[in-house]
C-alpha cells in the first residue's frame, strides 16, 4: 500500500511540474507537424517501397520529434541539446542583404555558411541553419536507400528499414518548419524594428497561429486537398530547399496582413486565414514528399 501510495504520489507530483513548466516555442505545434508528415506519406508515388509508404502514422509522429527534444526538464539537467540544436529549426533571410545571403547559402556545408558570415557580424545561431539543416538530412536518408538496395540479406534490410523512417521523420520536421513564414525571418515572433504597416508585436503571434490556431481549425482533408503539384523529383536538392524557403519567406507579408485585419485565435477562423494555413501546411507536405521521393530515386544512381 505504502509503495502503491509513493507512486502515486510521484506520478502527480510530476503532473503537476509540467502543467507550471513553460512549453518550448515550436514550429506548427505538434498538430500541425502531424498533419504535414502524414500527408506527405499518405502521398508518395507507388514506386516507393512498400514499407515507407505504410508508415504513415509513424512519420506523422516523428515529424515533430525535433521539438520534444527540447523538454524543459532535460535542458534544466544540461542545455547542450535545446541550445545546440535550435539554430537547424529557422533561418532568418532578412538579417543580412540578399546578395550576402546568396552568396553564403553556396557555402559547401554548415560550417563554411558560418564562416561566410563573420564579415556582416551575425552569428550563424542567430541566423539560423534551416536549409542545412534539410539538406544534411536528405543526404542521410539517400544513403540509407543506398545502403537498403545493397542489403546482402533480409535480416539487415529490415534494420535498415527501421533507420529509414526515423531519418525521413526527422527530415520532415525541418521540412515542416521551413513551410512556416515565421521560420524564414527575424519577424518570428511579432514584428520587430521599424513597423510602418503597424503589425502584430506581441511575442505570441507564432504560437497563435501555427499551434493554436492550427489545431483548432486544420484537418488532414484541408491539407490534401490542397496538394496540387504531382510528385517530382529535384535535379538539384540545395537549389530546391533554397527556394521553397525564399518562398515561405516571400508570404511574410500575407501572414501578418491577415493577423492584422483578423488575429489568429482558435475562437475565430476567416476563409482567407483558414486557406492561408492550408496552403503552407500543404507546400511543407508537397517538398516533404518530393524530398523523400528525390531521395528514393536518386539513390539508384551510381
Amino acid at each position: 500500500m505504502f509503495i502503491a501510495r509513493s507512486r502515486f504520489i510521484r506520478a502527480a507530483a510530476a503532473v503537476a511540474l509540467l502543467a507550471v513548466l513553460p512549453l518550448p516555442l515550436a514550429a506548427w505545434g505538434d498538430v500541425g507537424h502531424r498533419l504535414i508528415g502524414l500527408t506527405a506519406a499518405q502521398q508518395l508515388p507507388s514506386d516507393v517501397p512498400a514499407f515507407l509508404r505504410n508508415a504513415a502514422q509513424q512519420l506523422a509522429y516523428l515529424n515533430p520529434e525535433p521539438d520534444r527534444w527540447k523538454a524543459n526538464v532535460e535542458r534544466r539537467l544540461d542545455p547542450a541539446l535545446d541550445g545546440g540544436t535550435s539554430p537547424d529549426h529557422y533561418i532568418d533571410m532578412d538579417l543580412v542583404e540578399t546578395a550576402v545571403l546568396r552568396r553564403a547559402l553556396a557555402a559547401p556545408n554548415r560550417w563554411a555558411f558560418a564562416d561566410s558570415l563573420r564579415p556582416t557580424g551575425v552569428a550563424p545561431n542567430t541566423m539560423g541553419l534551416l536549409p542545412f539543416a534539410i539538406i544534411e538530412q536528405v543526404q542521410r536518408l539517400r544513403v540509407d536507400f543506398r545502403l537498403w538496395r545493397s542489403a546482402p540479406d533480409s535480416t539487415v534490410r529490415a534494420w535498415i528499414e527501421q533507420r529509414i523512417i526515423d531519418d525521413a521523420g526527422i527530415l520532415g520536421h525541418y521540412v515542416a518548419d521551413g513551410s512556416n513564414p515565421h521560420h524564414t525571418t527575424k519577424h518570428h515572433n511579432g514584428w520587430v524594428g521599424d513597423n510602418p504597416k503597424g503589425y502584430a508585436t506581441d511575442n505570441r503571434f507564432h504560437g497563435r497561429f501555427e499551434s493554436a490556431f492550427v489545431q483548432a481549425h486544420m484537418k488532414a482533408g484541408d491539407v490534401t486537398v490542397n496538394m496540387t503539384h504531382t510528385p517530382q523529383v529535384f535535379p538539384d536538392v540545395r537549389v530546391a530547399v533554397i527556394a521553397y524557403l525564399n518562398t515561405s519567406f516571400g508570404e511574410l507579408d500575407r501572414l501578418y496582413s491577415l493577423d492584422k485585419a483578423v488575429a489568429f485565435q482558435p475562437e475565430t477562423a476567416t476563409p482567407d486565414q483558414k486557406a492561408f494555413a492550408a496552403a503552407r501546411l500543404a507546400a511543407g507536405a508537397e517538398m516533404l514528399r518530393d524530398l523523400w521521393y528525390t531521395a528514393w530515386v536518386t539513390s539508384a544512381a551510381p
